[in-house]
């Protein structure tokens, strides 16, 4: 979330791991980078989970720690502005997270491969990357868009039909008739 919807959304929810929301109540959450920069980001998990409507949508954007993105946040060693500052999360790990809570992944996509510079000569000299990313390191983008859905398992009762199979019986009687002769 941005600045401004945090500080909007703060008035509402003082804490932001308590939605203000009823049970399932929402059908789509969108969390943009919302799970690196929070201390507790499987409770974030939870409440979206309770927030959504059985069938709900939720789609998360993250930064990929198997990238060359997540190299260069490991390899840096100063106090770092964001987005380098953040825990990021693998897209294997968020994927058992949503199988915990009920989800179930339906569409996922990486990418930004190129290495993060400022320079434009480097980054018309990476532009390579991403024109071959998607070919020969799927998984190796800097950023990935997940989308989960939430999997309620329903319950239909069925009841035997007793009284009605009684009601067919007494149908199904044959009457004899008494013929004279």
């Amino acid at each position: 979330m941005t600045t401004g919807v945090l500080t909007a959304f703060r008035k509402f929810a003082p804490d932001l791991h308590y939605l203000p929301f009823a049970n399932n109540s929402i059908d789509l959450v969108v969390m943009p980078h919302t799970l690196e920069f929070d201390a507790n980001p499987h409770q974030v998990l939870r409440e979206v989970e309770r927030v959504l409507v059985p069938e709900g949508h939720v789609i998360v954007t993250g930064f990929n720690p198997f990238s060359l993105w997540g190299a260069k946040r490991k390899l840096s060693r100063r106090e770092a502005l964001p987005p380098w500052r953040g825990a990021y999360l693998s897209v294997p790990r968020l994927k058992d997270w949503f199988s915990l809570l009920g989800f179930e992944m339906q569409a996922g996509f990486f990418g930004c491969y190129a290495p993060a510079v400022t320079q434009e000569k480097w980054l018309r000299r990476f532009q390579f990357m991403d024109a071959a990313g998607d070919r020969w390191w799927p998984i190796a983008g800097a950023v990935y868009v997940v989308q989960a859905v939430k999997r309620q398992a329903g319950m239909r009762l069925i009841t035997p039909a007793w009284h009605d199979r009684k009601l067919r019986a007494k149908a199904l009687v044959s009457i004899t008739q008494k013929v004279d002769q």
